[in-house]
């Protein structure tokens, strides 16, 4: 393209090409300095170079790409129904964190190949995308990466983001002067949008997405249950289950730091109520649970470590998981949830809905960024659905009333699980309808085999 034919967004993205090529170096150096830390895969590094560790099967390829485990947890029951229904198309799944790859690499249909996610530099992205040749990009909520975006449409590859959404910060940064112009570029190249909201879906808008491209599915994080055929019934969970019975039981999950303080003083005052109570503490990430049992055994409590395998003595009342994958299996365990992440300022919420499909009473804080959505969505079908809590004795009083009152606790499990499957019916069908008409139709048509052709 001639620079006299050149618009403002091309410019701006020639720059950003330029930029993320002379600091290339750079970025290499600071991958290799997580791997040593323990941060990036102490093997499959090399992927996020876009250096594949997998052969390319013959035939047409989706790539889905989630940044995250929550993202890619949100992927996976699209995945699965892609692999159901065109079984000719391989699926390729990425994420970026360690912690997601853990966790995902188990729950993936047999047959999608898993690999890390490229830098978005030019020479591993042009790499990963010479290699595996993908026919379209599914990405997973808010990952604009111009690179892989303006590489794909060199390639004529078919472009889609989920769960479309974008916080307050990344909007004002993305529609800033001179960068709505790589904005607007960026968003010419899509064929699909599904954003996660009305509110999103002005966003896009701002952003200038064509309203044409932009269609609604509902949020694919109410439907993680639709497709979840994980086993939930293992020997250990049984056994803390046996550990459990007849004990007061609740759970703060996705906890970060600073919010262990909150949930530990609830259950001290809690414990002067209810001396048998169990604490269930599950840190967002998992080295928090050595700080929290540390600080527990300083002011003499007697805490249980999931990764210790330690057993829930009777003398025992906090239980700290410190593990990956298993948040589903302890949502069952437990009939109330507190959701972290929402309790301090700069904090932006996490998936409530999980809690509310396995059927317990759900209470979070008030921080909950993007999630506020799914929260109000929530509590206007039931206002019982989701409790807002403004903080500690807010907290211990409504936990107080709920295992004082075992009819109200029973009201709130009910009207959280009801409320979280009338949501999530048939998103998961919305969004394949989708996926089929603007995509697989155009970019991946199926062949016809000789007797359909003959049915013709």
């Amino acid at each position: 393209m001639g620079m006299g034919k050149m618009g403002g967004g091309d410019i701006v993205y020639m720059i950003y090409r330029a930029l993320s090529y002379g600091l290339s170096p750079l970025i290499n150096f600071h991958l290799r300095w997580r791997k040593l830390r323990g941060l990036e895969h102490p093997i499959r590094w090399p992927e996020r170079l876009g250096r594949p560790s997998l052969p390319r099967p013959h035939g047409p390829l989706l790539w889905f790409h989630a940044v995250s485990l929550g993202e890619g947890m949100a992927a996976i029951p699209v995945v699965k129904c892609c692999v159901q229904r065109r079984p000719d198309i391989t699926v390729l799944m990425t994420t970026t964190t360690a912690s997601a790859f853990e966790v995902i690499k188990n729950r993936l249909p047999s047959g999608v190949i898993y690999q890390f996610a490229p830098l978005d530099t030019p020479s591993a992205m042009d790499a990963f995308l010479g290699y595996w040749k993908p026919n379209a990009i599914m990405l997973l909520e808010s990952e604009l990466w111009p690179n892989l975006i303006m590489g794909a449409s060199r390639n004529g590859v078919e472009l889609v983001l989920l769960n479309a959404r974008m916080s307050a910060k990344s909007f004002r940064n993305w529609s800033a002067p001179v960068v709505l112009q790589l904005t607007s570029l960026m968003m010419s190249k899509f064929s699909l949008i599904v954003p996660l909201c009305n509110k999103q879906a002005i966003n896009f808008q701002l952003l200038q997405a064509s309203p044409l491209i932009i269609n609604f599915s509902g949020d694919l994080k109410y439907a993680m249950q639709e497709f979840d055929d994980s086993k939930g019934g293992t020997t250990s969970m049984e056994d803390l289950r046996a550990q459990l019975a007849g004990r007061r039981v609740w759970m703060a999950s996705s906890i970060h730091k600073g919010e262990e303080k909150v949930m530990l003083g609830v259950h001290n005052v809690l414990k002067q109520m209810y001396p048998d109570i169990v604490t269930i503490i599950v840190p967002r990430h998992p080295q928090l649970g050595q700080d929290i049992v540390r600080d527990s055994l300083r002011e003499g409590m007697s805490v249980a470590l999931r990764s210790r395998r330690d057993k829930l003595l009777p003398g025992t009342n906090i239980y700290v998981v410190d593990t990956l994958g298993e948040l589903r299996d302890f949502y069952r365990l437990t009939p109330i949830a507190v959701i972290g992440g929402s309790f301090l300022h700069g904090l932006a919420g996490h998936n409530i809905s999980e809690a509310a499909a396995a059927g317990c009473a759900v209470l979070t804080g008030h921080h909950l960024g993007h999630f506020s959505h799914m929260a109000l969505e929530m509590q206007r079908l039931n206002p019982l659905s989701v409790l807002k809590v403004a903080g500690k004795v807010e907290l211990v009083e409504i936990l107080g009333e709920l295992f004082s009152n075992a009819k109200l606790l029973e009201a709130h499990r009910l009207a959280a699980k009801l409320t979280n499957h009338a949501l999530s019916s048939g998103i998961i069908e919305n969004v394949w309808n989708l996926l089929d008409f603007h995509i697989f139709r155009k970019a991946i048509p199926e062949i016809q085999t000789v007797e359909q052709q003959t049915q013709i």
